[in-house]
């Protein structure tokens, strides 16, 4: 089969004809050309759907983030909260609330200077 394609060739060559194979008028495609129109009608026709879908997805985030939102009034201050009722054993402070010049620990340090 390889030496039939070979010396298909090699005739073609020693002619002088072109080295591609010639193809006949009733083996290309007739309807190639209207393919184009289709294609671009297509392309119209999702460019605008996805206009509409841009559009439609804007103004739904916009009406709902719009809408105002429920305010609640702030509870009220109890006294029972956020009471220390015993020291901490490292004072008054939380225990990253101190500084050493600008280190949480510099007051800690001064404690355990004797």
């Amino acid at each position: 089969m390889s030496s039939a394609i070979v010396r298909s060739g090699l005739r073609s060559a020693l002619r002088g004809g072109a080295s591609t194979p010639r193809v006949s008028p009733a083996s290309k495609r007739s309807f190639s050309a209207s393919s184009h129109h289709d294609e671009a009608a297509e392309a119209s026709k999702w460019e605008k759907i996805t206009y509409l879908g841009i559009v439609a997805c804007s103004s739904l985030a916009v009406f709902i983030l719009s809408k105002s939102h429920a305010h609640y009034d702030e509870p009220p201050a109890y006294p029972y909260l956020h009471i220390r009722n015993k020291e901490f054993p490292w004072g008054p402070d939380g225990l990253f609330e101190v500084e050493l010049f600008g280190h949480p620990m510099r007051r800690l340090w001064e404690k355990m200077v004797f």
